[in-house]
């Protein structure tokens, strides 16, 4: 998609959210994956805190990738949805990706701005499906509502872990749960009065 497309659908987000920066991070990880190679750019981009969530959990991102040989060709991706807190200091970026096989799938990351102003993805996850996400015109995006910036709101969810921005207005979790086990990632964003569920998936076992 070409630049002057992403910067007119994402233009005007209110506050320090802009989601054409996640978008921008996304297209440059994806680049260096085809360019340097794929497990090189995962560990470029990946904060020192990073947990990838693959069929077994969640492991932490660069002892894991450290380990890792870039495979002669890199799986492809592209962002078609970007969420982010009012503040800009998390986004969830969503959309689909291709192995070099033919699989195809969607993912989710998520990202946080980094004391140097850059973003770095804390949490990734993929899935395979039996058809692509369908490709939008353009790459939407969604910002937390800015009027709920220190009105803590609550979230219903006993027992998860909830991890936020530090405005409050973006949230998310993960989880390993069942049996036989299923994966799972939520997210909320602040709309008006309420923190509401804008990402539910359940990934049964067997999706690698």
């Amino acid at each position: 998609m070409p630049d002057r497309a992403i910067n007119r659908a994402l233009a005007g987000a209110p506050g320090q959210a802009q989601p054409s920066t996640i978008v921008s991070t996304e297209l440059a990880f994806a680049r260096m994956a085809r360019e340097k190679g794929q497990w090189t750019a995962f560990k470029e981009f990946a904060a020192d805190n990073a947990l990838i969530f693959g069929a077994n959990g969640a492991i932490e991102a660069k002892p894991w990738l450290a380990q890792q040989v870039d495979p002669a060709q890199a799986v492809q991706w592209e962002p078609h949805f970007v969420r982010m807190s009012c503040d800009g200091s998390l986004a969830v970026s969503q959309g689909a990706f291709q192995e070099p096989g033919g699989s195809v799938g969607t993912f989710y990351t998520v990202w946080e701005r980094q004391q140097d102003g850059e973003y770095r993805y804390i949490f990734d996850f993929g899935f395979p499906q039996a058809e692509a996400p369908a490709k939008p015109d353009l790459i939407g995006s969604a910002i937390g509502d800015c009027s709920a910036v220190g009105k803590p709101l609550p979230i219903v969810a006993d027992g998860l872990n909830i991890r936020q921005s530090a405005d409050g207005t973006l949230a998310w979790t993960f989880q390993v749960a069942g049996s036989p086990a299923t994966r799972y990632f939520r997210v909320w964003q602040a709309k008006g009065e309420e923190m509401a569920i804008v990402i539910d998936v359940a990934v049964p076992p067997g999706a690698e």
